[in-house]
């Protein structure tokens, strides 16, 4: 199951073109550009860690590529992702993020009820166990 996340999250993954040309814009806009990495994508984790510090005044976005090729080469197997934070007053947030690599086994979540007093209903999300091929 492709997991979806983020900005460009249902469309084919992007190609280092793209992921440069998105980078490429954020720059352009004055935001600051960061790469975090997870192996925990359950949609309510949201502090993923950080692969260096956030990349403030970038003009161009072969730094950010440079930072994600290393980022790739160490976590590989984890997902990644590209931030572009606007510090402008008003603003104050993430205004892009997106998945820039997916592990070779993808995350899988499905969704439990859970009957409560009162006749109400409760949904979480929860992790399923991997599935392993058998021998």
């Amino acid at each position: 199951m492709k997991l979806t996340q983020g900005c460009f999250s249902y469309l084919p993954d992007l190609t280092d073109d793209q992921i440069y040309s998105q980078v490429q814009y954020c720059l352009a806009n004055g935001w600051a550009v960061n790469i975090e990495f997870t192996d925990d994508p359950h949609p309510r984790n949201t502090y993923w860690e950080m692969w260096g510090l956030p990349m403030f005044d970038l003009q161009d976005a072969a730094g950010v590529m440079m930072e994600l090729a290393e980022c790739r080469r160490v976590y590989g197997d984890r997902y990644i992702r590209i931030s572009g934070f606007d510090s402008s007053h008003g603003w104050e947030s993430v205004r892009i993020s997106f998945l820039v690599n997916r592990p070779p086994q993808e995350a899988e979540f499905e969704l439990v009820r859970q009957e409560v007093a009162g006749r109400a209903i409760r949904y979480t999300t929860v992790r399923k166990a991997a599935q392993h091929a058998a021998t």
